[in-house]
């Protein structure tokens, strides 16, 4: 049986893809655990950065930053950069920044994918890694 070349192309792409954060990712509330937003990932040059695609949560459908600071502030959050600067370092990511909408803060932080690139470990950290807290992100399929 052949495969159409798109099919092909199409399936390359997504194994390709499966060893890199770049895609669009589920993310969930610390406390409820349901689904609380669609962001995703692109490269360039060998650098990460994210954007805020869609916002689940029905009491803010479209939410502003306002207690982000600086060039932020007050902005929409849907299509913010809010992740930037990482790149590959063995098989984390690293030496980048996350910017939480919720509080306006940002901080330091290191992604690794898990599962196969279906799952990915997003860590916020305050000087050091121990001082932060870890979300899983699901990728979109």
């Amino acid at each position: 049986m052949l495969v159409p070349k798109a099919l092909l192309a199409l399936c390359i792409t997504a194994s390709a893809l499966a060893g890199t954060p770049v895609g669009r990712w589920k993310t969930y509330d610390d406390k409820t655990g349901a689904v609380h937003g669609l962001v995703e990932i692109t490269e360039e040059q060998g650098v990460l950065k994210g954007r805020i695609l869609k916002s689940y949560d029905p009491l803010k459908p479209n939410p502003a930053c306002d207690l982000c600071e600086g060039e932020n502030r007050g902005k929409p959050v849907l299509g913010m950069v809010f992740l930037w600067g990482l790149t590959q370092q063995g098989e984390e990511f690293k030496g980048g920044f996350i910017l939480d909408p919720d509080n306006g803060k940002v901080y330091k932080a290191k992604l690794r994918l898990e599962e196969g690139g279906r799952r990915l470990l997003v860590r916020g950290f305050i000087g050091i890694s121990l001082l932060g807290r870890t979300q899983t992100w699901v990728r979109e399929e």
